[in-house]
């Protein structure tokens, strides 16, 4: 059975906007109340939403290609959309992993503030961004909610609108091979860390805390930001080769997962429990298998993106 991912994009589409306004709202409120715990929560959720921006975006490329073969359509207004889709994922992004770093360091009894400070304020932006992009998507197939007339002026600088980009990866002759390389070192060093990690929770180097593994982890997050942007840029350049592409269906959802899988190593209090030469749960363990099956899965359907998905 074939994904609608029209369909799937008027559910996802919604989680970006709305999950962001959740979080600002329990962030905020952590802050005044001085919550540690409700700070935490707001963190996480901020977290979640820029993992799942990612599948909204896609299924947004999918929908963009169904749109454009209906006449009535505009396609300057689908573009326009698209413009403001494109920075407001890229903000959702950076709120998600600076959310990340003020969860890591709570976790290692480090100052938090400034960092969780950040995040509110960069979470601002992109709601503000992600609220424009979502009114110009309604516009495309909901002339009622136009109150005056339809939007009509340009998103963005124009080195950040979509055709700019498409334009810059595809054109430069050194650009697309260089963010290969970097997608590759970025995956490279991210599988490594998380090997190591995991490698603890499945009873290898039992003298080592898991507490003092837990401080790779930033490296393992920094390489997942790197590649989170990279792959957004080959999917603005090549929209056609990933949108409908089978295998690279199935790598974001194991993407996903070992994003949520990282975020329980964050987070988690069991394995951070674990101590030296002390008996590691059977939870972090299990966890430990899934996060490795996980990444590698990610890894195989990235290499057989030319081949399973026929699209290359």
């Amino acid at each position: 059975m074939n994904l609608n991912l029209p369909h799937l994009h008027l559910i996802l589409n919604h989680v970006p906007t709305v999950g962001t306004v959740i979080a600002f709202g329990l962030l905020a409120t952590a802050l005044m109340r001085k919550s540690d715990a409700l700070a935490r929560a707001a963190l996480e959720l901020f977290y979640g939403v820029a993992l799942l921006t990612l599948p909204a975006y896609v299924t947004g490329l999918a929908t963009a290609q169904v749109l454009k073969e209906i006449p009535e359509v505009s396609a300057e207004a689908i573009a326009r959309h698209h413009d403001a889709a494109v920075i407001a994922s890229f903000l959702m992004l950076f709120t998600g992993g600076l959310a990340w770093l003020a969860l890591w360091q709570s976790r290692q009894g480090g100052r938090k503030t400034a960092t969780t400070w950040s995040v509110l304020i960069l979470a601002a932006l992109t709601l503000a961004t992600m609220g424009g992009a979502a009114s110009l998507g309604g516009e495309i197939r909901h002339p009622e909610i136009i109150v005056d007339e339809a939007t009509t002026a340009d998103v963005g600088p124009e080195w950040l609108r979509a055709a700019s980009i498409q334009v810059a990866v595809t054109e430069n002759v050194w650009l697309w091979p260089g963010l290969e390389a970097v997608h590759f070192v970025g995956l490279a060093v991210l599988f490594g860390v998380i090997v190591v990690v995991n490698a603890r929770l499945l009873g290898w180097m039992p003298a080592v805390s898991y507490a003092a593994l837990h401080r790779l982890l930033p490296w393992a997050a920094l390489a997942l930001g790197v590649n989170a942007i990279s792959g957004m840029l080959f999917l603005i350049a090549t929209p056609e080769q990933y949108a409908d592409n089978i295998s690279f269906h199935a790598k974001l959802v194991l993407l996903l997962l070992a994003g949520a899988n990282l975020l329980y190593l964050t987070e988690s209090e069991e394995p951070f429990r674990v101590g030296p030469n002390q008996r590691v749960p059977a939870m972090a363990k299990t966890m430990a298998v899934s996060g490795i099956l996980l990444w590698i899965g990610v890894m195989y359907y990235g290499r057989m993106l030319p081949f399973i998905g026929g699209a290359f």
